[in-house]
């Protein structure tokens, strides 16, 4: 049996997510003079803006369709999937180093899909089993090529990297769990104008902080060129990572299963690989090579799975 043509143009839409989003890691390269703080502050200002902006036009037919329950799901779903995440994930790579978190952030797919698994109608764990080991299998080859290296940190320093990076994978496991529900139960809020409305709600969040990255911070002995180009890829991000990004997967969720839109994150990383490589001008390592060949199988077996239809007794009535 072939999977449903929805099924493919999700998985068309999360792969594509999946490429915007892998820009994300390619911003602190392009503007090294500003942390991460900074960057997500300037990012999610940006996209705060962008998203008003296309949003405006298009208020009067969303409006009614949002009130105090949407709101409030936006506010909490913008914190957990875009401020606080970022926050943790940026705390993370500077006070544990990038191989832990990458690491940690890795069993993002496993988790989701394990979520979506105890959900009614889902297909059951053990069809998804094979996806989630070879998923984890290509995590373990990415963490063996990263941690080869002896590392140099404290224990307690890498100890609360280690817990900024788990912070950061719950944050965004529940994101994933709250928006695909959140969606399935919208009605009249399509998944572009969705992601919109998470944009200004993350714009207004990411007001606050500002104050810290900004008005707290010393900026004056950054020169214009540096600053010049920390707007282009705050703008930049913003628009593709977070606007773009954002709506595909938000698509992807709404034609998905959760225990199949949970595999689509391993896109992320496996787009952030390809221009880590790009960047550093190299070929991939044969961990590498390996780890890529099973996320990708991961993501196949995942769809395999979801082909067979649910058993009578889990359908509706």
């Amino acid at each position: 049996m072939h999977a449903p043509t929805g099924t493919w143009l999700g998985v068309a839409c999360g792969m594509a997510a999946g490429a915007a989003w892998g820009l994300v890691f390619l911003a602190p390269e392009l503007a090294p003079e500003f942390n991460p703080l900074q960057l997500s502050a300037a990012r999610y200002l940006a996209y705060g803006l962008i998203a008003a902006a296309l949003l405006l036009p298009r208020w009067p037919a969303v409006r009614p369709h949002v009130g105090g329950r949407e709101w409030r799901a936006l506010f909490w779903l913008s914190l957990l999937g875009n401020t606080l995440y970022y926050v943790l994930l940026a705390s993370s790579v500077q006070i544990g180093g990038m191989a832990m978190t990458s690491l940690v952030i890795g069993f993002l797919p496993v988790a989701v899909t394990w979520i979506g698994s105890r959900g009614a109608n889902a297909v059951p764990l053990g069809r998804l089993a094979p996806s989630l080991v070879l998923g984890l299998a290509g995590v373990a080859c990415i963490a063996w090529e990263s941690l080869a290296g002896a590392s140099a940190l404290p224990q307690a320093q890498r100890w609360l990297g280690f817990a900024c990076a788990v912070g950061a994978l719950v944050s965004w496991s529940s994101y994933a769990v709250g928006n695909s529900r959140q969606l399935a139960r919208l009605q009249g809020v399509s998944a572009h104008d969705w992601s919109l409305l998470t944009g200004v709600v993350t714009g207004a969040q990411a007001l606050v902080l500002a104050v810290p990255a900004f008005v707290l911070a010393d900026l004056m002995l950054q020169p214009a060129g540096a600053w010049w180009r920390f707007v282009g890829v705050s703008a930049g991000v913003a628009l593709l990572a977070s606007v773009l990004g954002n709506a595909l997967w938000n698509q992807a969720s709404r034609l998905l299963p959760l225990t199949l839109v949970g595999q689509m994150v391993v896109f992320e990383t496996l787009f952030a690989l390809l221009y880590g490589f790009l960047w550093e001008a190299r070929w991939p390592t044969a961990w590498e090579w390996a780890a890529m060949v099973l996320v990708t199988a991961a993501v196949l077996s995942c769809i395999s799975a979801h082909r067979a239809p649910a058993p009578v007794d889990e359908m509706h009535p």
